[in-house]
């Protein structure tokens, strides 16, 4: 904190978006075309996991030192990065089951413990684990770290839910919405601390998107309606695009952090 004082507050911006309603529907599309792009490229194009992986890391890389480099919130980019980190957790949990043979309960606990630890490490440097005070390199190392086992954690619980347990995409779709209105109670309606409630809804979100994604996408024989990989794709990155559009018009993308504005 003290060195960030001794820089002009004016240059100082929190790197990631606020969160509003614009920031949950292009998370939710992006978590969907996570699920539905990654299916695309390894099984439609015939990529396979393994190289599918290593295109969408190296993409996601690049990404991520734009990002970084940025040093403030830019739509096109910060997007992005969450549509390739979104792709590329879908990835991670997809080798694990289909390519290691982990179970989907392994692998859950497995994303879920490392998901604890990131945010333990993360609150012992830091105190924090707000998301309107990332505007240093480490926070926003920390941040990127959690959003990935977000996602890894997210596609192994959905996929639990819909295929281990037999609920079907849509039950467990609204399974996942259901406990993400819970959250979202307790913090509107009983003042339940906004940090936790966002990560909640954050990790929630995932799961939630990726059983509706597959819901979209799967054979009508596997409990989908049949649009494929393709069309689903398709849809939300147009959806995204659009919010992306309206996002950089809408502001210019350089909110100072909460924490600067009250020194």
């Amino acid at each position: 904190m003290t060195n960030v004082l001794t820089e002009n507050k004016s240059s100082v911006y929190n790197r990631v978006p606020k969160v509003t309603v614009d920031f949950w529907l292009i998370k939710l599309m992006a978590v969907t075309v996570g699920e539905t792009a990654a299916d695309f490229l390894a099984e439609n194009l015939g990529l396979g996991l393994p190289l599918t992986s290593l295109i969408m890391s190296g993409l996601l890389i690049a990404a991520l030192i734009l990002q970084f480099a940025k040093k403030k919130y830019v739509p096109s980019v910060y997007w992005l990065a969450v549509v390739l980190i979104s792709v590329v957790g879908t990835l991670v949990t997809d080798n694990l089951v289909d390519n290691l043979g982990v179970s989907l309960e392994f692998s859950s606990a497995l994303f879920a413990i490392a998901l604890a630890v990131t945010f333990s490490i993360w609150y012992a440097f830091e105190k924090t684990l707000s998301i309107h005070t990332i505007y240093t390199t480490r926070r926003e190392a920390f941040y990127w770290l959690a959003i990935l086992l977000t996602f890894a954690l997210g596609t192994a619980a959905g996929d639990l839910a819909a295929e281990g347990l037999g609920l079907g995409y849509l039950t467990a779709g609204l399974v996942y919405g259901a406990v993400i209105a819970v959250v979202a109670c307790a913090y509107y309606i009983f003042k339940m601390n906004g940090i936790l409630t966002f990560w909640l809804a954050y990790i929630l979100t995932r799961p939630m998107g990726a059983s509706f994604g597959d819901l979209l996408s799967q054979t009508t024989d596997a409990g989908g309606l049949g649009l494929g990989t393709t069309i689903t794709s398709i849809i939300f990155l147009a959806g995204i695009a659009g919010l992306v559009v309206y996002m950089t018009r809408s502001h210019d993308g350089r909110e100072m952090s909460d924490e600067l504005n009250k020194t």
